[in-house]
């Protein structure tokens, strides 16, 4: 026999074989629902992740800033203890008063420019005329 009669005969026997398997069994539409799903999953759990991410550090945050309302309530009632709430007949030394905020480490090659709040100099009559003299030139 011939490599081309053999051919010939096991190519539609092959053929029918990979159809049955593929179509008929639902391989194939099982190995497409679990892809699809696999697809759809990854994108759900990296949005929710990062939504998660996102609502645990407002939540962070707002526990550290009760605690810290917290305790500096607590130290103005003990300083107020301390210093005696009679010494200054019943005078709240510390009401309406703030902490000073809290100074940034300093990493290496940073330059402290102080407070990035503060506007600064107005710088522009140290030029004084020099506008004019620069349109005159052009």
């Amino acid at each position: 026999m011939k490599k081309s009669d053999l051919k010939k005969a096991i190519k539609p026997l092959v053929k029918e074989c990979i159809q049955e398997v593929l179509i008929e069994e639902g391989l194939l539409s099982n190995i497409v629902a679990e892809v699809a799903t696999g697809l759809q999953g990854n994108v759900n759990v990296v949005t929710e992740k990062k939504q998660n991410t996102t609502q645990q550090l407002f939540k962070q945050d707002n526990r550290r800033q009760q605690d810290q309302v917290k305790r500096l309530s607590e130290q103005k009632k003990k300083m107020l203890d301390a210093i005696g709430n009679e010494a200054f007949n019943g005078v709240d030394l510390f009401e309406g008063t703030t902490p000073t905020p809290a100074q940034q480490q300093i990493s290496a090659g940073s330059v402290d420019l102080g407070d990035p709040t503060d506007s600064g100099v107005d710088i522009s009559s140290l030029l004084g005329g020099a506008s004019k003299v620069w349109n005159a030139m052009k």
